[in-house]
């Protein structure tokens, strides 16, 4: 199934050329990437290079300027869109939400976020003849209950406040229990695995694991290798100073891990010079 008709050969999502600071200070320099639907990407790279930064203009975060390229959802360019916009559409980026909001339950907040990602469609599907439903509290409530069950999640969870006291595990879960109700085509997480204990870890792992499938690309967000080990990626790419400097498969995280950064940095300044 594409996306419309006359999109049948347009990737889903795709970074060309891109180039982008911040206060003048040139952070991306020409970053390449393709992710279609279906397709686990692993990002990699030393803290530095760049790959938080992709993460932050892919959401659309406001003090990035891209000077340089595109970003293409479907074709279409994201560059333009409010980041609500994009999440809207089916990006959903696994930060997107303030640490803490006291006095909003998860149960409220998540109810608010689904809301507008299903009215939205429901809109577009009108706009195309279509019809799409709207969805009632009492849905919302079973599709959650749900979800939780697929994450292994304390139903108490859905009743505390966003994040207050929240572990980094918890935090985590929330995301990923955010993006199994928003079911977006595109899913970007920024694993920064700092501060997540190896239960924590394959939580999320599990988590994700359960979610993929055939109707969503995914982009993982990771400094280490470890997170590799609970979720199969089907490419890697390694990004060193603001571009992507090599691509593979699986067995290029675990590669990095044996060799290092540095190792592997030596090597592709070696064969530039030759």
């Amino acid at each position: 199934m594409s996306h419309s008709t006359s999109a049948q050969n347009v990737p889903m999502f795709e970074i060309e050329n891109l180039h982008a600071s911040i206060e003048d200070k040139e952070i991306l320099k020409g970053v390449n990437l393709t992710i279609n639907k279906g397709e686990v990407h692993a990002l990699m790279g030393p803290n530095g290079s760049g790959k938080s930064t992709l993460a932050y203009i892919i959401a659309g975060h406001p003090s990035y300027e891209v000077t340089e390229g595109s970003i293409r959802y479907y074709g279409e360019d994201i560059l333009e869109m409010s980041p609500d916009e994009r999440a809207r559409k089916g990006i959903f980026l696994a930060f997107q939400y303030p640490t803490v909001i006291p006095g909003v339950s998860m149960a409220n907040f998540l109810r608010m976020a689904v809301t507008n990602v299903r009215t939205a469609k429901a809109e577009e599907a009108a706009a195309n003849g279509g019809t799409a439903a709207k969805f009632t509290p009492r849905e919302f409530r079973r599709l959650m209950k749900e979800k939780m069950a697929l994450l292994k999640m304390d139903d108490a969870f859905a009743n505390r406040y966003l994040n207050e006291g929240f572990s980094g595990g918890e935090k985590k879960r929330a995301e990923i229990l955010q993006m199994a109700l928003l079911e977006p085509a595109l899913a970007i997480l920024d694993e920064t695995d700092s501060g997540l204990d190896i239960d924590a870890l394959r939580v999320v792992a599990e988590g994700v694991n359960n979610l993929a499938g055939p109707e969503m690309g995914i982009l993982l967000i990771t400094h280490y290798q470890r997170l590799l080990n609970y979720i199969k990626p089907d490419f890697v790419h390694i990004m060193m100073e603001g571009r992507i400097v090599q691509e593979g498969g699986p067995e290029l995280a675990l590669e990095l891990e044996e060799q290092g950064y540095e190792k592997l940095w030596a090597q592709i300044e070696e064969a530039q010079a030759r």
